[in-house]
C-alpha cells in the first residue's frame, strides 16, 4: 500500500478508506470477512470527479457556452480517460477481484479500472477532505486541460461514422449481444456490423459504453 500511496501521491490516515477503493464487489461478494465493495465509493467518487472538472473548466474557459462545458467535462471524466488514469498508476496489480472476474481478465477490463479511479478519489476525499481529493484530480486527470490542451475526442461511434460516410459507406448498426452479471452490475456487450458485412464487439457498464467500446475496436481494426 505504500508503493500505491506514492503512486497517488496522497498518504491515507484511514487505510481502510483504500483498501475498500480497491475492493470490486466480485471479491465482497465471495469474502465474508469483507463487508463493503467500492461501489458506494465510486458512486461518491463521480460526483467529487464531476464537480472538480466542472469547476476548473469554468475556471479555465470563462467564455465557453454551457454546451461545450458539458461536452468537455464528458471527455475529462469518460471511461477512456480514467481508463488510462488507472493503467498509469498501475491499479489492476491492486485490486481485490473474485475468482471468476480474475479469471476473465478484470484487471485489464476498462470499467472496472475506471471505477477503481472514481472510488479512490472518493476515498481520499473521505479521508481528507476536498482539498487532497482535487490534488489528486488536477495532477492525474485534468493535467492536460489545465496546460492548455484539450483531450481528444473519444466518441467514436460519431467518428466510425464519420469515416464510414467519407468513404460512402452505410451507417454501422449496433446490437445488443449479450449481458452479464447481476443487476446491480451488469456487463453489455455491442456488436457493431459495416457495411462490408465486417463487424466488432466491445463490452461496457452501460448499452451506450459498449457500443462506444464496439465502435472504438470497428475503428482499430479499420487503421490495421
Amino acid at each position: 500500500m505504500e508503493q500505491l500511496e506514492r503512486r497517488l501521491g496522497y498518504t491515507f490516515t484511514d487505510r481502510s478508506w483504500l483498501e475498500t477503493a480497491l475492493t470490486h464487489s466480485s471479491y465482497a461478494n465471495e469474502s465474508p470477512h469483507t463487508r463493503h465493495s467500492n461501489e458506494r465509493l465510486e458512486f461518491l467518487g463521480d460526483a467529487v470527479l464531476g464537480f472538480c472538472a466542472a469547476k476548473t473548466i469554468c475556471r479555465l474557459y470563462p467564455d465557453m457556452p454551457e454546451g461545450e462545458l458539458t461536452r468537455l467535462r464528458a471527455e475529462l471524466v469518460c471511461e477512456a480517460s480514467l481508463h488510462q488514469v488507472a493503467l498509469a498508476l498501475g491499479l489492476g496489480d491492486y485490486i481485490h477481484l473474485g475468482k471468476n472476474e480474475q479469471c476473465n481478465g478484470g484487471r485489464r477490463r476498462p470499467s472496472i479500472l475506471a471505477d477503481c479511479v472514481e472510488a479512490i478519489i472518493a476515498a481520499i476525499y473521505q479521508d481528507g477532505g476536498l482539498e487532497p481529493a482535487e490534488a489528486f484530480i488536477a495532477g492525474h486527470i485534468l493535467q492536460d486541460v489545465q496546460a492548455g490542451r484539450r483531450p481528444a475526442r473519444t466518441d467514436y461511434k460519431t467518428q466510425l461514422q464519420e469515416l464510414l460516410q467519407r468513404f460512402g459507406g452505410a451507417a454501422p448498426v449496433y446490437t445488443i449481444v449479450g449481458e452479464t452479471g447481476p443487476d446491480h452490475d451488469k456487463t453489455f456487450t455491442a456488436s457493431v456490423a459495416l457495411h462490408d458485412g465486417a463487424s466488432a464487439r466491445g463490452e461496457g457498464k452501460s448499452k451506450k459504453e459498449a457500443e462506444q467500446a464496439a465502435a472504438r475496436a470497428a475503428l482499430e481494426a479499420l487503421e490495421h
